[in-house]
């Protein structure tokens, strides 16, 4: 017969009793804007992640989206860190903007994803932190331990990838700007670059099982910075009329959106305060 060596012993050999007249906490939460994501930072992770980028990512995107990217000239004199932030109508979205990037920004990128949809699993919180880098973020409000860790990542020199719509697009018109890209750039000092994608509606809207092919485009602006004593709100405002105006150069050209631009002329991305079948028949085609 075997014999139990910890038999008949107690604690520190085992773990210790709980009291039964006194209630046990709740366990700590391990999903959510609680997921460890420290460990897909670390060498391995990230040369991994390079790897699924360049080898799986980036043809893939090539094959069904054929991207065309315009302003990255635009980016040639910026210092890292910095803050993406980009218009948001699909799940391809993510890894297009990533295999887009320069690669002095790629290569220390950390993707900021919805807390409740990407980590309320950690089977699927592991994957999402692995391949894309990505971290939990609140998205209805701004909260306090995912704040902190974004800034976190900005002083360490991570540059982040936010969608300030706080969800893909359910209709093809973006939504308002939430004040979560506007809020970090402030507290951090660092500058945001308004990124504006077209097309990805047509690749895999919200609500499609599968991607189809169709032309991407991906315009990155002039980046932004917090002028002295600028608050949230109003970079956030800045910031989604920097995204227009990008659309804008899409629709027209670059010297009709700067003008519009300068006159406060410049068509909301949000599009028109209409019914569905009339925003949908306002969507600009291609």
């Amino acid at each position: 017969m075997t014999l139990n060596p910890l038999s008949g012993k107690g604690f520190p050999l085992r773990a210790p009793t709980w009291p039964g007249t006194v209630p046990r906490p709740p366990a700590p939460s391990r999903t959510g804007v609680d997921f460890d994501t420290d460990w897909a930072r670390s060498p391995a992770a990230r040369l991994a992640r390079a790897a699924f980028v360049d080898l799986a990512v980036r043809p893939a995107v090539h094959a069904i989206a054929s991207p065309t990217v315009d302003g990255r000239e635009r980016l040639a004199a910026l210092d890292a860190p910095v803050i993406f932030a980009a218009n948001h109508h699909s799940h391809i979205d993510t890894g297009l903007l990533l295999s887009l990037l320069p690669e002095r920004f790629r290569r220390k990128t950390a993707v900021a994803a919805a807390a409740d949809y990407f980590f309320d699993r950690r089977a699927k919180g592991t994957l999402h932190a692995l391949a894309f880098g990505a971290v939990p973020m609140e998205r209805t409000r701004v909260n306090r331990r995912s704040a902190e860790m974004a800034g976190e990542l900005l002083a360490d020199g991570w540059n982040l990838v936010i969608f300030p719509e706080g969800g893909r697009s359910p209709d093809g018109w973006a939504q308002d700007f939430r004040g979560g890209a506007a809020y970090l750039a402030v507290r951090s000092g660092r500058p945001v670059v308004p990124v504006y994608i077209d097309g990805t509606r047509h690749v895999w809207p919200k609500g499609r099982r599968l991607p189809r092919p169709h032309k991407v485009t991906v315009t990155f602006g002039t980046p932004i910075s917090p002028d002295p004593g600028e608050d949230a709100r109003r970079l956030a405002v800045r910031l989604e009329r920097a995204v227009a105006a990008l659309a804008d150069e899409r629709a027209t050209d670059w010297w009709t959106a700067r003008r519009r631009a300068a006159a406060g002329a410049t068509p909301a991305i949000t599009g028109p305060e209409a019914s569905p079948w009339r925003r949908a028949w306002a969507l600009p085609p291609g």
